[in-house]
């Protein structure tokens, strides 16, 4: 199960948690604390495996990880302060439809006859900050130069994944590639190659927190990581040789998911 779910996530960028704590608790009868906490050292695992070879063969962009992270962790530390005020169930509704929203553009962008269209304009803060970047495509053959744009909207959509990571305790892998492939036109690659390092800095930060409340089991946690390092070196590795097309197919249908899942459990029902 590590290995599936590291190859996973390390392709889509999105850890593995909900791969891993569904698995744990619905077909091994895990208790879920223990479960949660299993799926965030296996999410620091992933980002660990998949990052020392993105950053070897340069497919992720650090500059814009560390950027954007400032606005996650704001909208984490925002969210864990504001547990209790807002209605959870209005918050699982309204990030389930903008999930949907976002499976909605995916589709359209995999449709589209242009292909996948690669930005390279100018933008002041892209200039300013020095976010363009470059990369080599191993599916293409060639060296992909890219640019990107409307980065405060990229921001805001960060901050609002860092709020919905700690007003509900899930996983905002998906929301960060979203941010970046769809809200900032950063190509499809990069940006689930990026999104692997900073889900590894937010659960580093949430490990601590279940290190201590004992929701940590080493005899769950240790096999699971090891089997998720190999499986995010090996998907890693698999990512490069893709076509967008394909990580793109592979993505609608689970974030389709999790936008469904989502807004059911907001108006009281559970899939």
């Amino acid at each position: 199960m590590g290995v599936g779910a590291g190859i996973l996530g390390a392709i889509l960028g999105i850890g593995g948690g909900m791969i891993i704590t569904p698995v744990l608790t619905i077909m091994m009868g895990l208790d879920i604390k223990y479960a949660i906490g299993a799926s965030i050292i296996s999410v620091i695992a992933t980002s660990s495996g998949s990052t020392i070879a993105y950053l070897k063969d340069d497919m992720l962009n650090l500059r814009v990880a560390m950027f954007l992270e400032i606005a996650t962790t704001i909208g984490a530390i925002m969210g864990a302060l504001l547990v209790g005020v807002f209605s959870s169930n209005f918050l699982y509704v309204l990030f389930g439809f903008f999930l949907l929203y976002s499976t909605y553009n995916m589709i359209r962008k995999l449709f589209d006859k242009k292909g996948e269209s690669v930005y390279t304009g100018h933008d002041p803060i892209v200039d300013k900050f020095k976010l363009a970047s470059t990369y080599y495509d191993k599916a293409e053959q060639k060296q992909i130069d890219y640019s990107m744009k409307n980065v405060p909207g990229g921001f805001i959509m960060m901050w609002a994944a860092g709020l919905a990571s700690g007003l509900l305790g899930i996983g905002s892998g998906a929301f960060k590639v979203i941010a970046m492939d769809t809200i900032m036109k950063m190509p499809l690659k990069p940006s689930s190659a990026t999104s692997n390092l900073m889900m590894g800095v937010t659960a580093a930060a949430s490990a601590t927190v279940y290190f201590f409340n004992g929701s940590i089991r080493p005899d769950i946690a240790a096999p699971l990581a090891i089997g998720v390092l190999v499986g995010a070196t090996v998907g890693a590795r698999l990512m490069q040789v893709l076509k967008p097309r394909v990580i793109r197919m592979i993505f609608i249908p689970i974030i389709l998911y999790m936008g469904v899942q989502m807004a059911l459990k907001g108006f009281g029902v559970n899939i």
